[in-house]
């Protein structure tokens, strides 16, 4: 029987992952703009997520990913700005994609903290949908999936395609499955971690792909976080602090700006061209 289910699960991601490309290259259509921002603070609820000292994943999260929202929306007003969540509560996985899906974000950006065995690792990175590349990874994205075993109905949500967190399997085949958007994810989030080296603050450990639950249904560009390990002392004094997580927060921002700034050239450019091209066929 258990044969049987991972025989069936294939074709089931492979016909959603279908679907998803339909829908992702149908809104490319309609230009590649950003004026829809959701910002999810990870875990939430009586899933506190990992944690370091006394200090847990989710109230971190938390707390960046306000302050992350608050500067976007004194320095960029025109964006509309959505939360998965503003308080200590439990959202289901695939509910945070869902969110961002039904409201038509242009981005989606999830904030969480990392954590490893080894005190001694430190630093931040950012990861996109995509293939593990290695065993770090693959541990990180099952470290965060586990979130599904607190949702009382995940066997029965259709929604995750009868994916299996305890199943390695699944885990690879999950992680085989590539997001529409995964050019445009990997340009911010090289930005993002461009904007980590810049501050100083901290180590970045880059740009890596894993199959995260979150990030699978997003129809839009997404990204998640992880702003430093709780794990690690030196990280866990900035990510603790408010001057730290403002730091944090103000180095994602300006990657948004930065993303933005190219894709309004982008657009004045086409435009440029189009008129050129008119003016010359009259």
């Amino acid at each position: 029987m258990a044969k049987l289910l991972k025989i069936l699960f294939i074709p089931v991601l492979i016909l959603c992952t279908s679907l998803l490309f339909i829908a992702a290259t149908h809104k490319e259509v309609a230009g590649n703009e950003i004026n829809t921002i959701v910002i999810d603070a990870g875990h939430g609820g009586h899933d506190p997520g990992t944690h370091g000292g006394k200090t847990n994943e989710k109230d971190v999260a938390l707390k960046i990913a306000l302050k992350l929202g608050k500067i976007i929306s004194d320095s960029l007003p025109d964006i509309k700005l959505i939360y998965t969540r503003k308080t200590d509560k439990f959202i289901a996985l695939s509910e945070r994609s869902n969110i961002a899906n039904k409201n038509n974000a242009d981005l989606f950006i999830s904030i969480h903290c990392n954590a490893n065995n080894n005190t001694s690792a430190k630093g931040t990175e950012t990861f996109i949908m995509g293939l593990h590349k290695t065993d770090g990874n693959l541990a990180v994205s099952k470290r965060e999936n586990a979130a599904i075993l607190l949702e009382e109905d995940y066997k029965d949500n259709k929604a995750y395609g009868g994916f299996d967190p305890n199943s390695p399997i699944g885990h690879i085949i999950f992680s085989m499955l590539q997001n529409a958007y995964l050019d445009q994810s990997a340009m911010l989030a090289g930005k993002i971690e461009s904007e980590f080296v810049d501050s100083g603050k901290m180590n970045s450990r880059g740009v890596k792909q894993a199959g995260f639950l979150v990030l699978w249904k997003t129809t839009m560009p997404s990204v998640l976080v992880e702003t430093g390990f709780l794990t690690n002392a030196r990280d866990r004094l900035i990510l603790v602090s408010s001057n730290g997580q403002q730091k944090i927060a103000q180095s994602i921002y300006r990657a948004v700006k930065n993303r933005l700034t190219e894709l309004d050239k982008e657009k004045a450019k086409k435009e440029a061209d189009k008129t050129k091209a008119e003016t010359e066929s009259k």
